[in-house]
This record gives structure tokens, sequence and C-alpha cells, in this order.
């Protein structure tokens, strides 16, 4: 190969590795910037227990918990009662006997026991899915109140410390969800097992 031919490999092969360096090196045009942060502040909180749905969610949750009381007392009292008798006879009996009805009664106050916390955890589950159902409704209503304000960023009044009047939107949240969604209907649901718990007795 002649001289010549060997510089112009050499200018190309110079040539691709001038464009593949600059290429590699060249910075990515620079991003957009972030539009100044518009915040608004709401308290979903406040917006539950002031609202038509919220109240109604919870005078559901203590009429269940009452009717719920009242058919768990009258077993409480039975059970009671013949604890009562039980221990009264117990000096008269054979160890035999004595150790059966024991180990009855304390089976009797095992399954009111887990009648007991089965109960409160219906009633949880239906609170939590009361509470969701309130809050799906909630979320588009907060962002349509967000764009209407003009802001970008909505906080939760929880994770404010000081705010100047005017950003926070619950009060209008609370009449915007009264006009959505009054009431929602509460039913004892069973609470969500977490992975690799034993499923709950009902």
């Amino acid at each position: 190969m002649n001289i010549n031919a060997r510089f112009a490999r050499l200018a190309a092969a110079s040539f691709v590795f001038a464009f593949v360096s600059q290429t590699a090196t060249a910075a990515p045009p620079p991003a957009p910037p972030l539009p100044a942060p518009r915040i608004l502040i709401v308290d979903r909180a406040e917006v539950l227990r002031r609202s038509a749905v919220g109240q109604s969610i919870m005078k559901q949750v203590q009429a269940l918990a009452v009717n719920a009381e009242k058919s768990l007392k009258g077993r409480d009292a039975a059970l009671r009662t013949e604890g009562q008798a039980l221990q009264q006879q117990l000096a008269i009996l054979s160890p035999a006997v004595k150790a059966a009805k024991i180990k009855a009664f304390e089976v009797k106050q095992a399954a009111l026991q887990r009648d007991v916390q089965s109960q409160q955890s219906l009633l949880q589950g239906g609170l939590m899915m009361a509470r969701e159902q309130a809050l799906r409704t909630l979320g588009p209503i907060l962002q349509k109140i967000v764009v209407e304000r003009g802001g970008n960023l909505l906080i939760d009044r929880n994770a404010v410390v000081v705010s100047a009047a005017g950003y926070d939107i619950t009060d209008i949240a609370v009449a915007r969800l009264n006009q959505a969604l009054p009431t929602v209907t509460v039913k004892p649901t069973p609470m969500p097992t977490q992975p690799g718990a034993p499923p709950q007795q009902q």
C-alpha cells in the first residue's frame, strides 16, 4: 500500500473517530424549566369528619357497634351466670367431672372472645371500605378544584407547618363532596389479610 493510500485511510479513520467522539460527548438538550409551584392545601381528615358522607359513616358504624354489643352482651351475661354456678359446684364434683366441666366452660369463653374479635374486625373492615369509597369520590373533586384555582401542587394539612390564608380548599371540598356523595352504606366486611397471614375466622 502506498503512502497516499495510507494517509487517506488514516484521514478517514480520524474523521470517523472525531464524529463518534463529538456525538458521544455532546450534551443532551436542556430540560424545560419546571413551572413555579402554586401550592394549595387540604385537610382530608377534616373533609371526612365534616362532610355528610363522613358523618353518615360514623353514625352507621356506631349503630352497628351497638347492635353487635347487644347480641353479645346476652351471651356474656349467661356465661357469667354459668361460671358462678360452676364455681359453687366444683367442691362437690369428682375430679374427672370437674375437669370436663371446666374445659367445656373455657371452650365457651374462647368462642365468645372469638366472636367479639370477629365483630370488631367486621366493623373495622366496613368502616375502611366506606372511607375508601368516600376518598375515591373526593380525589377527582380535589383535582378539579386545583385546576380551577390555578394550582399545580396539593399538600395535605398534616404536612404543613405554617400557611397564609387563601390556600386551604378544605371548605369547598366539603361542600362539593356533600353534593357528589351524601352517604354510603356501611356493610360489615372482613378486614383484608396481610400476605402470609392466616385467614380470619368468622
